[in-house]
């Protein structure tokens, strides 16, 4: 290794003034910040608490109005929205929030431990009550299991 020693005779240089900004602590705090926001925003979402069953089905585009949210819980209890509802009073309360309009769009959320035929039930009301775009909704990205 070598050293470069001062040169005899001139005594200490002066360090010049740099008047540059280091950004390496900012994109660090910045990088940070996106990780924590990263890990965070998934528990940010509202609902009732489902466990949806697994597909391999595309998103699906929302429209201006944004969809009511029909979740049926693993016990049969029937959600629109946060909002516990009967089955009676399902398409009351439907008809309200979507001014009697057959064309919005309603994503239907269930428990994969309910039968299948509590689901079709309430898809079956959905669907003879006039509402033409109801959408199942599951888990994006999951491979269906082969068949025997």
């Amino acid at each position: 290794m070598a050293f470069k020693l001062g040169s005899k005779g001139k005594g200490r240089r002066k360090r010049s003034v740099s008047a540059e900004i280091n950004v390496t602590p900012l994109v660090d705090v910045m990088l940070v910040l996106l990780v924590i926001f990263m890990a965070t925003a998934p528990m940010l979402s509202a609902g009732v608490p489902v466990d949806i069953p697994d597909s391999q089905a595309g998103a699906i585009h929302e429209d201006d109005q944004g969809p009511i949210e029909v979740t049926l819980t693993g016990t049969g209890q029937i959600y629109v929205g946060e909002t516990p509802v009967t089955q009676a009073r399902l398409l009351e309360l439907l008809g309200a929030m979507t001014k009697d309009d057959p064309n919005r769009r309603i994503f239907l959320r269930a428990d994969k431990k309910l039968n299948y035929g509590d689901v079709m039930g309430t898809l079956g009301v959905l669907s003879s009550a006039g509402y033409g775009k109801i959408a199942l909704i599951t888990q994006q990205g999951v491979t269906a299991p082969a068949g025997k």
